[in-house]
């Protein structure tokens, strides 16, 4: 009985862990993204946007952050107090059939400078990064939550 209580406790604390990172990051949001290059970090800041257990970005797939990604996957990131690790995948073209539902949530997202020049759809080069988490570090109104994002329901 003990056990399962303390299961549910986790769980609830999961829930709210995972209500939290939408809420917060659920949209336009700047968050730092390391990368491998070779064997040293490289940093940089992004606008991502998180959904289910996931960052999203527009990029473009030739650049050194993508590079780095096809050499080595795995990434951290940071935002508001919050950190992470995860691995970077190019899924797409932007226009992608595939990605058509997820990109009309970036764009909408991203409107204050997705139009402005920054993102060029029919180059077939820009792409979505996703960053698929697995585990974090959360902060929230002195609470810490450490999230294992591959156990989430």
């Amino acid at each position: 009985m003990r056990a399962e209580k303390m299961k549910n406790m986790q769980n609830d604390e999961l829930v709210k862990a995972l209500e939290i990172m939408e809420e917060r990051f659920g949209h336009d949001t700047l968050i730092s993204l390391a990368t491998i290059d070779n064997d040293r970090p490289a940093v940089r800041i992004v606008n991502g946007y998180y959904k289910n257990g996931a960052f999203y970005t527009i990029t473009y797939a030739l650049s050194n952050k993508m590079k780095q990604i096809e050499t080595n996957s795995t990434v951290a990131i940071c935002g508001e107090w919050f950190t992470a690790h995860g691995v970077g995948e190019n899924i797409g073209h932007v226009r992608d059939e595939r990605n058509k539902e997820l990109a009309t949530k970036l764009r909408e997202a991203f409107s204050e400078w997705y139009s402005n020049g920054h993102v060029d759809e029919s180059d077939p080069n820009t792409i979505i990064l996703r960053i698929r988490l697995t585990d974090g570090l959360l902060f929230d109104h002195g609470k810490r939550y450490e999230i294992d994002f591959n156990a989430r329901g």
